[in-house]
């Protein structure tokens, strides 16, 4: 991976850019420190893949979920419903 120094990369930032869209990524250094790694960002990291329904299913959901713990619930806080 290509390393450009801070002086280099504010001037050819625009040039810069386009290669690293390209596919071609690059790192930015400070006095020879590397401080930032810029890559395109056509494809989502796998960290941040969301895979809805991934777990379909693999449980199953009670009938009565949302009056689960009800008596409990009423006799903690006093509620007459």
């Amino acid at each position: 991976m290509k390393t450009v120094n801070m002086h280099d990369a504010k001037t050819n930032l625009s040039r810069l850019v386009d290669r690293a869209a390209q596919g071609e990524p690059f790192i930015i250094a400070k006095a020879g420190k590397p401080m930032a790694r810029v890559s395109a960002m056509s494809a989502p990291q796998s960290a941040q893949v969301r895979r809805l329904g991934f777990l379909m299913g693999q449980f199953n959901t009670p009938d009565d979920f949302d009056r689960m713990g009800e008596a409990q619930i009423t006799a903690l806080f006093g509620l007459d419903a």
